[in-house]
């Protein structure tokens, strides 16, 4: 029943998120802290008969991985993870309670297959799924006024499901800011001793950063026009492309000398309309880069009228991400298609 509940959580976070996949490519690392709610555990003792519940209270965890992003939004990672809950009370089936002292422990490796979705906001959602192998350890000093209750450590196959955001930090390339949930299933009951416990259920609420090794460089800066050659005819039509950062309409100092040099050449030519031409990549929606690509349209007209271009002479069109310069599949950041072109008619 519990697994049941958690596909199902799983597929209601998937179904509306329809949308083009954030692509982590390469090797990455990830880290991240926070607590884990256990739930109550199933204690039987094999001699007496006697059973009850190990009731917990939720105390600091933590896990760790090394993946490789497909770039096409899936990624596998080993991941390793350590969750710490205190002790709080055992409910005897009967009615009595006893109070104890001490912690369980559950640790140990998982292999999780995660897939990240762009859904045109700043966030990134992504679910998964892994399994792996877990211990949980009982704290020797477990013991209330009957004597030690549980003491050992057992192991067991498991499971978990992962639904999580990413956040891109853009001050440092790669990285992200993560919040991530994680249900987690040990499958076997364990015996300690003459006490046997039954499956482990746990809830882990997480906080991290997750790192994407070796930036690919970014590209190299356009060359300049060459300088138009003064002849009787009109000079032909001439091309100037204006490049942007990744979900970013400011111009960079680049860009500014490049418009600069279009205003001055359109003056020394017969030139009547300069067209405006905005584009984006393919890792956003299309609707959002459609607006995107008008944005930068906008900010390369709004420099050349400051530049001595009559506004009356500028065209503004903005093409999304269509007819890409460097031809990509869907979600793919590629800084050359990130651009807003100038053309002389």
């Amino acid at each position: 029943m519990k697994l049941r509940l958690a596909l199902a959580a799983a597929t209601c976070l998937v179904l509306p998120l329809a949308a083009h996949a954030q692509p982590v490519t390469g090797p990455y690392v990830s880290l991240g802290l926070g607590t884990t709610i256990e739930n109550p555990l199933n204690l039987h003792s094999n001699t007496g008969g006697g059973s009850g519940k190990a009731l917990f209270r939720n105390s600091y965890s933590g896990d760790a991985a090394v993946g490789y992003g497909f770039g096409n939004g899936w990624r596998v990672e080993l991941n390793g993870n350590f969750y710490r809950n205190t002790d709080h009370k055992i409910d005897a089936d009967g009615g009595a309670q006893q109070r104890v002292t001490g912690g369980l422990n559950t640790y140990g490796p998982m292999v999780n297959v995660l897939y990240d979705m762009n859904v045109g906001l700043p966030i990134f959602p992504y679910v998964g799924a892994g399994v792996g192998y877990q211990w949980q350890k009982f704290n020797s000093s477990m013991n209330g006024a009957g004597g030690q209750v549980v003491g050992g450590t057992k192991g067991s196959f498991a499971y978990n499901i992962i639904g999580g955001i990413s956040y891109p930090l853009s001050f440092v390339p790669g990285l992200s800011a993560t919040a991530e949930y994680k249900f987690t299933q040990l499958t076997a009951s364990r015996n300690y001793g003459d006490i046997k416990v039954g499956q482990s259920t746990s809830h882990t609420f997480l906080l991290g950063l997750r790192y994407q090794l070796f930036q690919p460089p970014p590209p190299p800066a356009p060359a300049p026009a060459p300088a138009p050659v003064a002849a009787p005819a009109p000079a032909p039509a001439k091309t100037y492309l204006v490049f942007f950062d990744w979900d970013k309409y400011n111009l960079t100092p680049r860009a500014t000398q490049i418009i600069a040099l279009a205003a001055s050449d359109s003056k020394t030519q017969n030139v009547t309309t300069l067209k405006v031409n905005g584009y984006t990549d393919t890792s956003g929606a299309a609707k959002y880069n459609m607006g995107l690509s008008i944005k930068r349209a906008k900010a390369v007209a709004a420099q050349l009228v400051a530049d001595g271009v009559p506004a009356s002479e500028i065209e503004i069109h903005g093409f999304g991400e269509t007819h890409l310069l460097v031809p990509t599949g869907p979600g793919v950041r590629e800084p050359q298609n990130r651009r807003v072109e100038i053309i002389f008619q």
